[in-house]
């Protein structure tokens, strides 16, 4: 017998959407879970999109008002997929009404908000989650898994990355995302908090950090409301200075002693996603990069010279949730069509 959960969308822009086309997955993906996601109601300020959830995505229904989402008793957990500057305000009525939380990153808009919403949450006793996701790739979680099992030896090296050119185009509007007041942080938040997760994941805890930033493109043309994403570019207009960073880069020591770079840009030209890391231990590397999501390079030391060097390997079945996604090995040449 599966077990129903309620669940509640706020922010029906294209990560909303991406959400819930998750949850209505989730029964096939996972059907051994015993879980089945309830898509019970949605809510977005403008009307279009908050229409997208019944239509598109089967919601029971839809509004534009969020507080209603804590008055249903239907609804088990609220989901934040809007800006950044909600998350305070939404967290702190739903563990009010006692919902538990699943919320975008970053959760606040500066470590201050983020240590009300930690706070707020842990007091109330809910289950929370982040949108973490790059660390759940089939062979992210096998590198994981190398590393772990001491295959790579004591980690000596950590470089992350995480480059997308999102805003390249100085005609990309100025939507919330480039206005400190509504987003707070630039690519730290939105970007570099991606590569810190990673970092976190394969290479542990980091107790030293030097860093800058800089902001690039310094004015956008002005966003109008409710059009458009913070791809969308438009030619003339008035324009609006951009209030947070670009680019953030990082020199890191970890727990372990292992010394690291990192980096985020979303001005970046020549990486349309560029989510990546390369490790370095005593014994072994590895590296992998999200646009060749399905490939890891490994290189192990062998004890015959002449075996040493790099190999490529393939996502397959063998490795962590892969078989839930696709039963069936997928050729090299298939995954570049």
């Amino acid at each position: 017998m599966n077990r129903n959960i309620g669940i509640g969308v706020i922010g029906m822009g294209w990560m909303g959407q991406v959400h819930s086309r998750a949850y209505r997955l989730m029964p096939d993906r996972f059907a051994d879970l015993g879980i089945a996601p309830q898509l019970i109601v949605c809510a977005d300020e403008i009307a279009a999109r908050a229409a997208l959830g019944p239509r598109h995505f089967g919601f029971s229904r839809s509004t534009g008002n969020w507080q209603e989402l804590m008055d249903d008793p239907e609804v088990d957990i609220v989901v934040i997929t809007a800006p950044n500057h909600l998350h305070l305000p939404v967290v702190r009525a739903a563990v009010h009404a006692g919902k538990h939380i699943f919320c975008e990153k970053p959760v606040g808009r500066n470590p201050d908000e983020t240590s009300q919403i930690e706070h707020a949450a842990r007091t109330a006793g809910v289950v929370t989650g982040v949108g973490y996701n790059y660390r759940w790739a089939p062979l992210v979680q096998y590198a994981r898994q190398l590393i772990q099992e001491g295959k790579l030896g004591d980690l000596t090296h950590y470089r992350g990355r995480f480059f997308t050119g999102y805003g390249r185009q100085p005609g990309s509007v100025l939507s919330w995302r480039f206005r400190s007041e509504l987003a707070g942080l630039g690519a730290l938040g939105d970007l570099m908090s991606h590569v810190i997760d990673m970092a976190h994941a394969l290479c542990g805890p980091i107790n030293r950090v030097s860093a800058n930033q800089h902001t690039f493109i310094k004015g956008r043309p002005l966003a109008t409301s409710g059009e458009g994403t913070h791809c969308t570019t438009q030619e003339g207009g008035s324009v609006g200075e951009v209030t947070n960073e670009d680019y953030v880069g990082a020199l890191v020591q970890f727990d372990n002693g292992a010394r690291g770079t990192l980096e985020a840009c979303r001005v970046i030209v020549g990486h349309p996603c560029e989510m990546a890391f390369e490790v370095n231990g005593t014994r072994g590397a590895l590296s992998w990069n999200f646009e060749r999501m399905n490939e890891l390079n490994l290189y192990l030391t062998e004890e015959d010279d002449r075996l040493q060097g790099r190999r490529l390997i393939f996502n397959g079945p063998e490795h962590p949730h892969y078989a839930r996604f696709y039963p069936g090995r997928l050729m090299h040449w298939a995954m570049k069509i």
